[in-house]
């Protein structure tokens, strides 16, 4: 349904809607938002986007124009087109000094200031939850495109808002992530961590090391041998490019040195004893070790490392570490001491899960804070992203009567996923950003994502976003969103604690 729900959009032209409008409902008020805006006065005359609406912007800002335009003509049906300037009726891009964005209404025009194009999507973002839900219909709709009229000045609280999606456990195809991406960005999410390494798949390929995807990606790998399926370099290419293009971007994580049984199935080299393990597609964790004292593992690791950065124009690069229990403590040390360096070498930020902060090289590292306790002290690294399993973790169930999901870390209601602070692990300094992980143990296609992942990720993007939190406000945003995402075929999961 989805497919052709999408061909049908394509396939309408943009001509005006029904001439004859719904009845017209009260402007959705500005402080309907989700995450949370910073400052609202609402006041004045409404915006209303008619047929000769035109979106003006800057060359600099055309991305986001398109971006814009191409999210409000299906629903519309108007043609909206993009020029550099405009005197009346228009929606207009600007960069200025705002921090973050401002958003102003007037009667004659929407204005979206920002000080780079990162906070103008911000702000469309923002735009797109004032018109009424129908805006995400795929097909012309008759409604009353009003925005209340008055000024949102807004920005982010962290500078770090991610989503992890897991690859390896089961893959997810490249048409499945996008979908994921689109959905994300609508809360400002701007970070998409992918983890494409595991006991149990390799989901990205690299040239130097050809069996990891060969044997790795192939029919019948992934927990229960449900599926196969990898990212070639050009599938990664396409999705940093689409990412970027919605300003959300992509963070690679090949784990390591624990969970690499299927590194070991393709290479047997990375063993100590030089035997291939047996393939495996259980959930067990903690049996896997690279060999840390034979040269073959840093060759392995450095060609791995050097193709995944010279793919990623982001920032960070994402080594794992965590659960590697089958590695003595000394060795542990002894491969992060050498490897933490390795990533800095090909001009990426070191980043891991919080085990790595144990060697003293990760001072320069960021660590993901995955653990249970209610507070962190790092000894090396300066910067930390929060992600407690007990509230953070999206593949957590519901309650007990979730068919997907596991309880390990215990069940997540929304109020859990949205009722806890970062600075209450570590110190406002440490403090990068947040964000939601979501483990594909018993995930198998597109709804489950999309049912383990919402709410429970605006209520983590909401922490990462706004300064000032309070549930029944949430409760209340949230819940209205609830008709967007049933315009868009979302499979959300309908919470007893929203309503």
């Amino acid at each position: 349904m989805r497919i052709v729900a999408a061909l049908l959009a394509l396939a309408l032209p943009l001509t005006a809607a029904p001439a004859v409008p719904a009845a017209e409902a009260p402007a959705i008020a500005l402080s309907s938002v989700v995450p949370a805006p910073l400052e609202v006065r609402q006041q004045g005359a409404t915006f209303r986007l008619t047929d000769r609406t035109v979106i003006e912007a800057p060359r600099s800002a055309r991305n986001v124009a398109n971006r814009l335009a191409e999210a409000l003509r299906p629903a519309t049906g108007y043609r909206l087109p993009v020029v550099e300037r405009a005197r009346t009726n228009k929606i207009s891009l600007r960069t200025d000094e705002s921090p973050g964005y401002r958003l102003t209404v007037t009667k004659s025009a929407i204005t979206i200031g920002a000080r780079d194009n990162a906070g103008l999507f911000d702000g469309v973002q923002t735009l797109r939850q004032l018109l009424p839900p129908a805006i995400d219909a795929a097909t012309p709709q008759r409604a009353a495109w009003v925005v209340a009229g008055g000024e949102i000045a807004d920005r982010p609280r962290y500078a770090y808002r991610g989503a992890m999606l897991d690859l390896a456990r089961h893959f997810h195809t490249p048409d499945e992530v996008k979908r994921y991406i689109d959905e994300i960005s609508r809360f400002k999410i701007n970070y998409l961590h992918l983890h494409l390494s595991d006991d149990q798949g390799w989901r990205v390929q690299i040239d130097s090391w050809p069996r990891l995807t060969a044997v790795g990606g192939a029919p019948g790998t992934g927990v229960d041998g449900t599926g196969g399926g990898f990212l070639t370099k050009a599938d990664y290419r396409d999705l940093v490019r689409y990412a970027a293009d919605r300003y959300v971007t992509i963070i690679p994580e090949i784990d390591m040195p624990g969970h690499v049984n299927a590194a070991q199935v393709a290479y047997p080299e990375l063993t100590c004893d030089g035997v291939a393990p047996p393939p495996r597609t259980d959930t067990a964790v903690g049996y896997s070790s690279l060999c840390i004292g034979q040269e073959t593992t840093y060759r392995f690791v450095e060609d791995v490392i050097r193709e995944l950065a010279a793919l990623t124009p982001g920032p960070y690069l994402h080594i794992g570490g965590d659960e590697a229990h089958a590695t003595t403590e000394a060795d542990y040390l002894a491969f992060q001491q050498r490897v933490l360096p390795l990533v800095a070498k090909y001009g990426k930020t070191p980043y891991g899960w919080n085990e790595i902060d144990q060697a003293p090289a990760a001072k320069d590292a960021v660590l993901q804070y995955w653990n249970q306790k209610p507070t962190f002290t790092p000894v090396h690294a300066s910067k930390v992203v929060l992600s407690p399993a007990n509230r953070a973790y999206l593949d957590m169930k519901y309650d007990p009567s979730t068919r997907l999901g596991l309880n390990w870390a215990g069940y997540i209601e929304v109020r859990t996923a949205y009722d806890w602070d970062p600075t209450t692990y570590v110190p406002e300094r440490a403090v990068l950003g947040v964000e939601a992980p979501l483990w594909s143990e018993t995930l198998r296609d597109l709804d489950d994502i999309e049912f383990m992942a919402f709410p429970r990720l605006a209520a983590i993007a909401e922490i990462g976003w706004s300064p000032r939190k309070d549930w029944e406000s949430f409760r209340t945003r949230i819940h209205a969103y609830y008709p967007r995402w049933e315009n868009r075929g979302v499979n959300f999961y309908r919470s007893p604690q929203v309503g």
